[in-house]
């Protein structure tokens, strides 16, 4: 394995940056929060975690890319899951083995090639992936945004929610200049400030936290159940993590796949997932929200985000803040996560148009319908004390489907489309 060389000549590390810096993590700020709230997780070490990760990103891809590294949605199903299961102690020790599987690929890429991941993980088994990791969710949101509480009515949990979800849609919509790239904070905030006139909001626990503390860290607990659940999950990011390198190459005018190399970019993402994991955080993976910033400010210097990483591991020793975050209604997450998963379905589904591969040939069909059917249908694999279900058995089985499953001319293969099931 190459060490990382020398500091790339386009870092520039300057004070007045600082600013710059905060700015980038204000854009990351409702997205970075939003996984460790939905899940049970803490926002404090969420935060430190996507410090921390990002600072080792950057050593490893030797300070040649402005990214931010923080909380991974693809994984917020299987972190709520295992929460709810095995406790957070046994679900950190799933999603350390997770980042394990990120330099495990980095590793295979450094010998092989970018071109094996395309081999072995092609659209086809990553679209179907992705949905059903969007779509799987869907109940939890309808429940979240349409449910009563303890100090609330089912009508004012789906007026908060609806306020939520309309904010982010508009400003995701007509938004302009720095504001378009905050939609989920802005209706967050909007949510928010509708629950505290509906009397939604209790300050207590603000009140009684401390202004300094130290992030609620919590280490992983050996489960290998939750592991061979957790596993198959890290498909989808690991090429999600492609498509973000390109995509800030792109708007800065660089080959990131080339220098520092996807193989460095992976190992990075997959480090800072593990040591998240370790602390009790969730996996960190490359922020579009931020590309989407650096493309508006044409801030290109990495250096930027060695503030915004800063900041962030600063504002997690700040108790008030963890607390205040932790007092946003139910409502007002299920609002936005009403768009969020549905919108994370949608990316898998354009994953697979993108790829132009034909759908109802008898092949793909059945890659695709047994991912989905099998993914959201519940179906459980259990051999002894191996239980594989879920997203994690989607993964696996659209990964072996696709290695197995011989790849013909299309007239070698018999075509669904001749058969009409309504006739």
């Amino acid at each position: 394995m190459s060490q990382p060389g020398p500091v790339s000549s386009d870092y520039d590390f300057k004070v007045q940056d600082c600013f710059l810096g905060a700015q980038m993590l204000f854009v990351a700020f409702g997205a970075l929060v939003l996984v460790p709230l939905l899940t049970g997780l803490n926002p404090n070490v969420a935060l430190f975690t996507a410090g921390i990760g990002t600072l080792v990103f950057q050593l490893i891809t030797r300070g040649k890319i402005p990214v931010f590294l923080a909380s991974s949605f693809a994984f917020i199903a299987p972190i709520q899951y295992g929460v709810a299961t095995w406790g957070i102690p046994g679900t950190m020790c799933g999603l350390a083995a997770a980042g394990l599987v990120y330099i495990l690929i980095s590793l295979v890429v450094r010998v092989q090639g970018s071109g094996i991941i395309r081999k072995v993980l092609p659209a086809i088994v990553t679209g179907p992936v992705i949905m059903v990791i969007g779509l799987k969710l869907a109940p939890v949101a309808v429940g979240m945004a349409t449910s009563g509480g303890d100090n609330y009515s089912k009508t004012q949990a789906m007026i908060v929610a609806s306020v939520a979800l309309g904010t982010t849609v508009l400003v995701s919509m007509f938004g302009k200049g720095m504001v378009k790239l905050v939609p989920i904070l802005c209706g967050i905030s909007s949510g928010y400030i509708v629950a505290l006139v509906l009397g939604m909001v209790s300050f207590d626990a603000v009140g009684a936290a401390a202004w300094l503390a130290i992030p609620a860290f919590v280490m992983p607990q050996w489960n290998p159940q939750a592991i061979f659940y957790i596993l198959p999950v890290a498909i989808a990011p690991a090429i999600e993590h492609f498509g973000d390198v390109v995509a800030i190459g792109r708007v800065t005018g660089k080959d990131y796949i080339k220098n520092p190399g996807v193989q460095n970019t992976l190992l990075g993402d997959g480090v800072a997932t593990s040591i998240a994991s370790c602390l009790g955080g969730p996996p960190n993976t490359t922020y579009s929200e931020v590309t989407g910033a650096v493309t508006l400010t044409r801030a290109f210097n990495p250096a930027i985000m060695t503030w915004a990483a800063i900041t962030a591991v600063l504002l997690a020793f700040v108790g008030k803040l963890g607390a205040l975050l932790q007092t946003i209604p139910v409502p007002v997450m299920g609002g936005i996560m009403l768009l969020l998963f549905g919108a994370i379905a949608v990316v898998g589904l354009n994953t697979l148009v993108q790829s132009k591969e034909d759908l109802v040939s008898a092949r793909n069909l059945t890659v695709v319908a047994l991912i989905l059917v099998c993914g959201l249908g519940g179906m459980t694999l259990k051999l002894g004390n191996f239980e594989l279900s879920g997203i994690g058995l989607a993964g696996v089985l659209g990964v072996v489907l696709n290695l197995v499953l011989p790849k013909g001319s299309k007239e070698e293969q018999p075509d669904f489309r001749s058969t009409d099931p309504l006739n």
